[in-house]
């Protein structure tokens, strides 16, 4: 059974008190309260992970960093490497995110090398991909979802499967005015599963957990996980209010 995940990306919000505060606020509403089946992330800044990483540790709340440099170490002023976050205790790592995409122009080339590296250091991966709202208008966007993935991903081979988590973003239902329904969501997840299972089979492709990213509320949580192939959220502004975020884990 595939495991539903429910992930809180920070993104460049919360100071390290602030962090702090948080993250204790969470680890206090799901103690206790999770399935077997049900994992919660959290991905602070990287001045906050060291603390943050300690603050969880034997409790039912995992950390993530949200981003990390290809090489192992080097003259790459301001980047992370694989090894800096497994020193403080990270085991997961995001990457490719629409943002990283489109402010700092993150490619499919370079995304390989990411996740070459943070596989080859056992860092667990939550893989973010999706179209753009021209794409979606231009009914483009099957086709954009399956090169991102292919270009990136479909050079690894069954096992390294087992470290990959996939979070589909519709970046034209972020902050855009547009909405994405709970339909569109599994429509674009159905596809996912069945270009991942054409390559590798149903096996592998009924086992990888696929994330929503797109704008899930406490309001409307519920009726996107309730969909087959939706298996949670990788949640951006709702993940910054502990009463929020709680709500969209009891909705998964």
């Amino acid at each position: 059974m595939r495991s539903k995940i429910v992930a809180g990306n920070w993104k460049m919000n919360k100071n390290l008190s602030e962090s702090i505060a948080l993250t204790r606020e969470i680890i206090t509403n799901v103690a206790g309260k999770l399935a077997a089946d049900v994992r919660v992330i959290i991905a602070p800044t990287f001045v906050s992970l060291s603390d943050v990483s300690k603050i969880v540790k034997d409790t039912n709340v995992e950390v993530a960093a949200q981003n990390m440099h290809f090489a192992e170490n080097g003259a790459f002023t301001g980047e992370i490497s694989a090894n800096m976050l497994q020193d403080i205790g990270i085991s997961t790592v995001i990457l490719g995110h629409s943002e990283r995409r489109a402010y700092f122009g993150e490619t499919d080339e370079l995304l390989v090398k990411k996740v070459n590296t943070a596989l080859k250091n056992q860092l667990e991966i939550i893989f973010c991909f999706g179209e753009e709202l021209a794409d979606r208008k231009s009914e483009n966007y099957f086709t954009i979802v399956e090169n991102q993935l292919k270009n990136a991903l479909f050079h690894l081979s069954e096992k390294e499967w087992n470290g990959i988590i996939l979070a589909y973003e519709p970046v034209w239902a972020i902050g855009t005015g547009e909405t994405a329904s709970p339909e569109q969501a599994q429509e674009m997840h159905a596809f996912i599963r069945k270009i991942v299972a054409e390559k590798y089979g149903d096996n592998l492709a009924n086992s990888i957990s696929i994330l929503y990213g797109g704008s899930v509320k406490p309001t409307n949580a519920q009726e996107i996980f309730s969909k087959p192939d939706v298996d949670g959220g990788l949640i951006g502004g709702a993940a910054l209010k502990a009463e929020d975020f709680t709500a969209i884990i009891k909705a998964i």
